[in-house]
């Protein structure tokens, strides 16, 4: 059969097709199906390829942006509450100044209205009959006294103080004004109280206040003279001094005429002592600690004996006396009341002059004093038995103030 089979003939028909090129045929398409499938392969392994790429990098740039965007959200946050807090502090700057502003045209306004009815009651009252505008004046000298010091007040009427009708003439003709000034007892209307009505009735010569004496009230009755001042008369300055002091006063009115141009002047003997820490010493200063460190000395300021600011000033403080701060002494007060304002600071150096024989020499020098006393008593030491001695000494003479220009 083999023998048959491999040399059997070709078998052609109509239609038949030679096993030789069925062969070839399928050599043909094994060859093409495996070039087709490698193709499929690569192609597939590239699209996941890049799709895997695309997808990381679409991945890495979502990723991105919400960094950025965090950062720059927090920025902006930051940004923001700096902004709000610099606002806010902008706003509490403002009220602040709105408030201090209130304040102070309260404290005028409460000043014109005790001043306003303090002249209602006068008008209204037919024993008090006063003209309704102040009285103008060169200067309103006002002596701070106490209950205890009538020998003191007696010695001032005695020497440099004019009286009675000299008193009266000396306000018309010179415009000098000279009052003791004093407040009231604890119990008003007491013996103490009585024996001033007693005294004011033979020598018409005291500034009541409304005030409740005591020695640690000084600057208290400081600020309440100014203001009480300022609104009985309209004067060019206004002068606080002690009852135990002696006075020039034709020296002090020339002293003051050479200032009388000038807006805002504090003039007296400028000193800047040390604030004593140690409490029970004399002039003890309970706020030391707002002066700084200890050994500290105070700012420059007047001394207490003898001072005298201008009208502005004393109607600054009287417009704002409920809000300026008091300290244990008086001149340190006033002293303070300055701060930060536009004054001129005078230190006049014959308000402060000593005694015997100091006072002598510097007179027949050619510089007469305007005020003289002891710095170790802080006053005239024994004044009542020693100011009839210093004024015949330092005095001026009798005549001088009517004879002096200003």
């Amino acid at each position: 059969m083999g023998l048959m089979l491999g040399t059997r003939p070709p078998h052609k028909g109509g239609n038949g097709i030679s096993t030789r090129w069925v062969s070839v045929f399928c050599i043909a398409s094994f060859c093409l199906g495996v070039l087709v499938i490698n193709r499929f392969w690569t192609t597939t392994e590239s699209v996941k390829m890049d799709e895997a790429l695309s997808v990381d990098k679409h991945k890495s740039g979502e990723l991105q942006p919400v960094v950025k965007c965090e950062k720059k959200e927090a920025s902006v946050e930051a940004g923001d509450i700096l902004s709000q807090v610099s606002q806010t502090h902008d706003v509490i700057m403002t009220l602040d100044k709105t408030i201090s502003s209130l304040e102070m045209q309260l404290a005028a306004a409460r000043a014109a209205k005790a001043d306003n009815e303090k002249r209602s009651s006068e008008k209204a009252n037919p024993r008090n009959e006063q003209i309704n505008e102040r009285q103008k004046v060169f200067f309103v000298m006002g002596i701070i006294t106490a209950f205890s010091s009538r020998k003191r007040r007696d010695s001032i009427r005695e020497t440099w103080m004019p009286q009675g009708k000299d008193l009266r003439k000396l306000e018309k003709e010179k415009g000098i004004v000279i009052r003791f000034v004093i407040g009231h007892s604890a119990t008003p209307g007491g013996v103490l109280d009585r024996a001033v009505d007693a005294e004011d009735e033979q020598h018409k010569d005291f500034l009541r206040l409304n005030h409740v004496e005591g020695y640690h009230e000084l600057s208290s009755k400081t600020q309440i003279y100014f203001s009480t001042a300022a609104a009985k008369w309209d004067a060019d300055f206004y002068i606080k001094v002690d009852d135990d002091v002696h006075v020039n006063l034709g020296i002090v009115g020339s002293i003051l005429a050479r200032h009388q141009s000038k807006p805002r002047v504090y003039i007296g003997c400028m000193k800047s002592g040390p604030v004593l820490v140690q409490k029970g010493v004399k002039y003890h200063e309970p706020e030391y600690w707002k002066f700084g460190e200890e050994g500290n000395k105070y700012f420059r300021h007047a001394t207490g004996q003898i001072y005298a600011i201008s009208k502005d000033l004393a109607t600054y403080v009287s417009a704002n006396r409920h809000i300026l701060h008091r300290f244990a002494n008086e001149d340190v007060s006033l002293g303070s009341w300055f701060i930060g304002l536009d004054v001129e600071h005078i230190d006049e150096r014959s308000l402060c002059c000593g005694t015997p024989p100091d006072c002598e020499w510097k007179a027949q020098a050619g510089n007469p004093c305007a005020a003289s006393f002891d710095w170790s008593c802080s006053g005239i030491c024994k004044s009542v038995e020693r100011m009839e001695e210093v004024h015949q000494r330092c005095g001026e003479g009798d005549g001088a103030i009517w004879h002096t220009s200003f």
